[in-house]
């Protein structure tokens, strides 16, 4: 008889945590649920509608305890497994995630799961095989694909993470981020026309023009051709930075490799009037002069740079720039 009267103990405050919990009042219906489980600690219903009770009350590790204890009960219970993948996910607990994702033969993005965690834990092979078969399940995932492209990216396969990356941007809910680094992506492969493209997709989407972002995008611009763009980027980093001379030595050398030699040699000027002594920039000087075919005197700015500067000795044989 007792335990009949515990069953519908159960039953009894189990109806009442629906109702307080259909008419939105979360913590009198988790006290209900709670209730109910104790006069039936098997009763697994109760324990799933007291989690998605605490869910709605953002009270997240008392509802996945409520998950695990369906887990124990019910180890096949695909519903559950699903919830605690997904929790486990959201905590970052990504080992948990991986062996639960394995287990929910009902989980549609178990793949992607799986993928998306070996990638926080830079198991990258791993990664790339489990995120290949969720965008082959789901093409239209871009968190998916780009995380496919950063995977490719951390392993050093640039070639293999551009076009992941180029679909990535593409896609609906793409991230001004992502077009940052393809266009990082471009630059580094020496793709600068494609390189000034993405920064300006990533700019006009909002992506932040820090001195980092718009040093980068200017550079891509001298390399690519779009000197005046490139060149006004530059000089405003250089206002915001004057001291370094970096800037104005980087500017005369590309000029000097994109064959305008009269820029390079005003570049080259204004870093000897911030330092006379600088036998850099007289030595690159010199080469412009050469090949602007002023042999003689550049050869001759290249010799007394030497003899300011002695490093720039091997250089001669090789006629190279500074720096390079």
């Amino acid at each position: 008889m007792q335990a009949f009267a515990q069953q519908d103990s159960a039953k009894l405050y189990f109806q009442k945590g629906l109702e307080e919990k259909t008419a939105r009042r979360y913590l009198p219906a988790t006290r209900a649920f709670e209730k109910a489980v104790s006069f039936n600690p098997s009763m697994t219903e109760a324990y799933m509608e007291n989690a998605q009770a605490y869910i709605q009350m953002r009270k997240l590790e008392f509802a996945k305890n409520n998950f695990l204890k369906v887990y124990e009960l019910q180890p096949n219970n695909q519903v559950v497994i699903q919830e605690l993948t997904d929790m486990y996910y959201n905590f970052r607990q990504y080992s948990k995630a991986i062996e639960f994702a394995g287990r929910c033969t009902a989980c549609e993005n178990s793949d992607r799961i799986i993928g998306m965690s070996y990638f926080q834990q830079e198991d990258y092979p791993a990664a790339e095989k489990a995120l290949l078969n969720a965008i082959k399940k789901n093409p239209a995932d871009a968190e998916a694909t780009y995380t496919l492209a950063r995977t490719y990216l951390d392993m050093e396969e640039y070639k293999k993470a551009v076009p992941f990356y180029e679909k990535a941007v593409n896609m609906e809910g793409g991230k001004n981020t992502w077009m940052y680094e393809l266009g990082l992506l471009y630059y580094n492969n020496n793709n600068f026309r494609d390189a000034v493209s993405a920064f300006d997709k990533a700019a006009k989407n909002g992506y932040t023009a820090t001195n980092d972002f718009n040093e980068n995008y200017g550079y891509a611009a001298l390399y690519s051709g779009n000197y005046n763009k490139g060149e006004e980027m530059l000089l405003e980093i250089f206002r915001r930075k004057p001291g370094n001379k970096d800037i104005l030595r980087d500017m005369a050398e590309i000029f000097y490799t994109q064959k305008q030699y009269d820029k390079s040699l005003e570049y080259c000027q204004k870093l000897m009037e911030m330092d006379a002594r600088d036998g850099k920039a007289l030595y690159q000087a010199g080469l412009c002069f050469q090949k602007k075919g002023q042999k003689d005197r550049g050869q001759q700015m290249c010799d007394k740079a030497i003899d300011m500067d002695p490093s720039l000795a091997s250089l001669r044989q090789k006629k190279e720039m500074p720096g390079m």
